[in-house]
């Protein structure tokens, strides 16, 4: 699990059928490090969230056949960076 601040929406023109049709979202760490994941819970940009990463991901965003390695599990109200 890591904490993530959303970025921005990705918008895809064409995916795989595997995928879904989840929003995908461009997280970063309070450092800079870029990362993208499925979105089921309908986050907006700024908001810090909590991730799940590797297998867990696929049951995290709603059905084990998704092509994911990271999810966002849920929205942290409140969080500040520097707490990490």
């Amino acid at each position: 699990m890591q904490i993530l601040q959303v970025r921005q929406q990705l918008v895809l023109t064409s995916r795989l059928d595997d995928m879904g049709h989840l929003p995908i979202k461009v997280l970063t760490t309070a450092s800079g490090e870029v990362f993208v994941a499925m979105d089921p819970i309908g986050t907006k940009n700024g908001d810090w969230v909590f991730t799940i990463a590797n297998s867990a991901a696929r049951d995290a965003a709603g059905d084990k056949r998704y092509l994911t390695d990271l999810t966002v599990g849920g929205i942290i109200d409140d969080w500040q960076p520097d707490q990490m």
